[in-house]
């Protein structure tokens, strides 16, 4: 599946940030970097499908429900989240996030981390 990623900061300090002018109705796989939070970015994702297996080597990384549900396996078990629930996974932990319906989520993660793993 071909993911959307951008990297690009879509909001500056001060500014308001307003995802509903991110909607990608047609995109299965949406992530936008609204803003930086000293070094952290936090990331808008409109996800429907799987993602694949991967890790980060030197990054926690946080997934938030805003609506939908996220499913993140991790390698003994799956981790069920619905809207107003999270979880970080850990630094050098191989997970993958799947949304078997049309899911908003926000992730917190470090400026430098690669989404797709390392």
């Amino acid at each position: 599946m071909p993911y959307n990623i951008n990297l690009d900061v879509k909001f500056a300090p001060l500014e308001q940030i307003d995802v509903r002018q991110l909607d990608r109705e047609n995109e299965p796989w949406f992530n936008q970097t609204l803003t930086q939070v000293n070094d952290c970015v936090v990331r808008l994702g409109i996800l429907h499908g799987e993602f694949h297996w991967h890790k980060h080597d030197d990054e926690d990384e946080f997934f938030f429900v805003v609506e939908g549900l996220l499913l993140v396996d991790l390698e003994d078990r799956t981790v069920e989240l619905g809207p107003k629930q999270g979880i970080t996974v850990p630094k050098g932990v191989v997970h993958r996030t799947r949304a078997p319906q049309r899911t908003t989520i926000l992730m917190f993660e470090g400026a430098g981390v690669v989404p797709t793993g390392d």
